[in-house]
């Protein structure tokens, strides 16, 4: 797969000059699009548009300091249709605009390539079943959270803190389907995966389809349709082996499973703890079977 992924990279790398098609890198991944950007942002530790625009800004900067072209030119050699489209990007990548950094000679930031490579990992055993799960329906509360990759995340802890002992027993009652009990979803709202990007945050419950919500005030909910979840069971400190998990099912499971993510909630049942206590968890991701790699050709 680490084959197939570079050779997608290649396909963006010639493409900088023009309007990158990420649809065809991820063919030639030979994974959805949604998982290809999924995959990419927790590979590399950046959403795949920011990775785009530091190596398209990187190359246009070399061609800012040579000279040889007008600033407009250059503009349009990296498909931006006007001047200021283009400082603005620029300014976003290097802090100053392109003609700031012609007449100056200012230090630039430069985005290497990005490349995957095999590490020797995967020494311990993860453990996972895949599971054909009916349409279902969330019932709880959602709030909208920053993601935070390492440590406590403070906004999604005051999400959890806010529901009342009322309100969580009446979740109780609502309970119809496996995750069984209080459980956290995450819906990402974007394809990073990086501090500070968002996603919408649930507290809630697993129910059947039909499960009414009428006077059950406050409380939103999710219609779930049906689809393929890997299950992950996991035991550590909280929260740090549910991250560490987290990462490893996208840059160790996934690479070496013939499944790729699609879009759906995150499921995550694990027992409140203290920071640092260890303790039992399940997390869900919505999974589909990959498609075969593309025959080769030549």
């Amino acid at each position: 797969m680490l084959e197939r992924l570079n050779r997608a990279l290649d396909h963006l790398e010639a493409c900088l000059d023009r309007e990158v098609d990420v649809a065809e890198a991820a063919r030639i991944a030979a994974v959805s699009e949604y998982h290809f950007r999924r995959l990419f942002s927790v590979l590399a530790g950046m959403p795949l548009p920011v990775y785009v625009r530091r190596r398209r800004m990187t190359l246009a900067a070399a061609e800012v300091l040579a000279g040889e072209l007008t600033l407009l030119d250059v503009a349009v050699r990296y498909g931006y249709g006007s001047g200021e489209a283009f400082a603005r990007a620029f300014r976003s990548v290097h802090g100053i605009g392109p003609a700031e950094a012609r007449r100056t000679g200012a230090v630039l930031t430069a985005q290497p390539r990005v490349s995957f490579r095999v590490v020797v990992e995967g020494s311990t055993a993860m453990r996972y079943r895949i599971v054909e799960k009916k349409a279902f329906r969330i019932v709880g509360r959602k709030a909208r959270v920053p993601l935070v990759q390492e440590g406590l995340n403070e906004a999604a802890t005051a999400h959890v803190e806010s529901l009342d002992e009322q309100t969580i027993v009446r979740l109780k009652e609502l309970t119809g389907g496996e995750p069984e009990g209080i459980l956290s979803a995450a819906v990402y709202l974007t394809d990073g995966r990086e501090d500070g990007a968002e996603a919408d945050y649930w507290i809630g419950v697993v129910s059947s389809p039909g499960a009414a919500v009428e006077g059950l005030d406050g409380l939103d909910r999710l219609d779930v349709p049906a689809g393929t979840w890997a299950v992950f069971d996991n035991h550590g400190p909280y929260p740090s082996a549910l991250q560490e998990l987290w990462r490893d099912v996208f840059t160790q499971w996934f690479p070496s499973n013939p499944y790729t993510s699609r879009s759906g909630p995150e499921l995550l049942r694990t027992q409140p703890v203290e920071l640092g206590t260890e303790t039992d968890s399940q997390l869900w991701i919505p999974v589909e079977r990959s498609r075969p790699a593309p025959a080769a050709t030549g």
